[in-house]
């Protein structure tokens, strides 16, 4: 069964561009409903302690750089078939092959500064949500 929670990060370009304001309003067009929300500057053990499960890949360092670059904004979005109904809102990883009107599309300059993260799994949701939001917020 599909889970009604996914999590996303506004990232440090997206946000740093004006971004925020825009990426939130396609969220709430996009059918979604803002569960939790916070304005953050991750610190590098922050950005390494989230992204542990890149730590041997060659992008690594690079992607905890980046994410420490400036603020981001993190939350948790619910709706029905969140996790899949979010990846198609925001589009392909590399805005080159983001679908016309996704996130990445409209906002995106790269494949590494690509605007925002979205969960890949349900499991992957409520653990990378549990990252930035107390056992109080739980979902």
């Amino acid at each position: 069964m599909a889970g009604n929670i996914t999590f996303t990060m506004i990232k440090p370009d997206a946000v740093g561009n004006g971004y925020t304001g825009k990426i939130i309003n396609d969220f709430i067009e996009g059918g979604f409903s803002i569960r939790a929300m916070k304005y953050i500057h991750l610190t590098k053990d922050q950005a390494g302690a989230f992204y542990a499960v890149h730590k041997e890949r060659p992008f690594y360092n690079d992607l905890v750089e980046f994410m420490t670059s400036g603020p981001i904004v993190a939350a948790v979005l619910e709706k029905d078939n969140a996790v899949t109904d979010f990846r198609t809102l925001i589009g392909a990883t590399n805005p080159a092959e983001a679908a016309e009107g996704t996130i990445r599309n409209k906002y995106a300059k790269s494949i590494d500064a690509n605007a925002v993260h979205g969960s890949d799994s349900d499991e992957n949701a409520q653990i990378e949500a549990s990252f930035f939001f107390s056992a109080i917020e739980r979902f």
